[in-house]
């Protein structure tokens, strides 16, 4: 790379990104550029926030090549038959897998509950419980955290397995992602100090041990660009497939659509843009694996945790990809 264009990105991550900790891009089946900031090194691992939906979306896609999950029409209380089903809580019985992939699903609380979920002794049981009030099922509503849980209460008692248990057997040890453990908070001030750290190697489960969905797994950049690149080759990865190309396809496409932000949704991706195509996941602090098929691109930024941050997808189209895409 032309050492000067590689000065003047520097500057610009330096000036307008200053959390930025690593960078990589791939591009045509190479890794062109890595680069880590504020004294991050290839070593760490960064809480990726909402990156995890989308590592949730692959691993729904391979129970379902595996026959473990029916389809995306599969309602969701067939995994959970014991679940009661109050009075004026009907529309429960209608939400189904695809649903909750494209958020589209009701929820009773105009603000995130955080505090009641994070003090429940179930959280998947919270988010079940959260189902309804005066949203329309089908219509788009962004769940963060409390909602996602259920995916991985699915593909627990799909598969017989913990979320993180099946990711290393199906996803992870492929590509040669090592996450040492699930890690359950005793205390809120462990829960900050997870936070913060960015040594962890981990996803975060809730008090009966199921991994979260909507956040908690720790990647580092290059771990982040695996995966990337694997979406990138089909699903491949070393002539073995890894991830169902027909899923990838189906899961990338807009299934939904934020329209208050004109914001398309695909199964827990953002589409980034529809045409060309690209899709991205994205995490707060500003983590993101975007994938531009068509121009062979992958770009993985991890980012340690501040508030509010500069569009990433902004920074990724307007000064990444022109370097090596133009």
């Amino acid at each position: 790379m032309d050492p000067k264009k590689l000065s003047a990105l520097d500057e610009i991550i330096k000036t307008d990104y200053p959390n930025l900790a690593g960078l990589v891009v791939c591009h045509n089946g190479r890794r062109e550029l890595e680069a880590y900031y504020n004294g991050f090194t290839a070593e760490n691992q960064f809480h990726v926030f909402s990156v995890t939906k989308s590592i949730v979306s692959l691993l729904i896609g391979i129970a379902l090549e595996r026959g473990e999950i029916t389809g995306v029409d599969q309602k969701i209380l067939d995994f959970f038959p014991e679940f009661p089903v109050r009075k004026g809580h009907e529309l429960l019985r209608e939400v189904t897998l695809k649903h909750c992939l494209t958020m589209t699903v009701p929820y009773r609380f105009r603000f995130n509950p955080y505090t009641k979920y994070f003090m429940s002794d179930d959280w998947v049981s919270f988010a079940l419980n959260q189902i309804g009030g005066r949203g329309q099922l089908g219509e788009f509503r962004y769940a963060p955290i409390i909602g996602p849980d259920i995916l991985s209460g699915i593909l627990t008692r799909a598969t017989g397995k913990t979320v993180l248990d099946y990711a290393r057997e199906h996803l992870f040890d492929p590509l040669g992602i090592a996450i040492e453990k699930s890690l359950f908070f005793e205390t809120k001030e462990e829960q900050m100090d997870f936070y913060k750290a960015t040594t962890n190697s981990c996803w975060v489960c809730g008090p009966n041990k199921i991994n979260t969905a909507g956040w908690g797994l720790t990647l580092s950049a290059r771990e982040m660009a695996a995966i990337g690149e694997c979406c990138i080759h089909g699903g491949q990865v070393d002539g073995k497939q890894i991830i169902p190309q027909a899923w990838l396809k189906e899961s990338t496409r807009t299934q939904s659509c934020w329209e208050k932000r004109n914001l398309n949704y695909g199964y827990l991706w953002w589409i980034v843009e529809e045409a060309e195509p690209s899709f991205a996941a994205l995490g707060d602090g500003g983590n993101a694996i975007y994938v531009n098929p068509q121009k062979n691109l992958v770009v993985a930024i991890a980012s340690t945790f501040v508030p509010r941050v500069k569009d990433r997808i902004d920074f990724i189209r307007g000064q990444i990809e022109p370097l090596f895409c133009e």
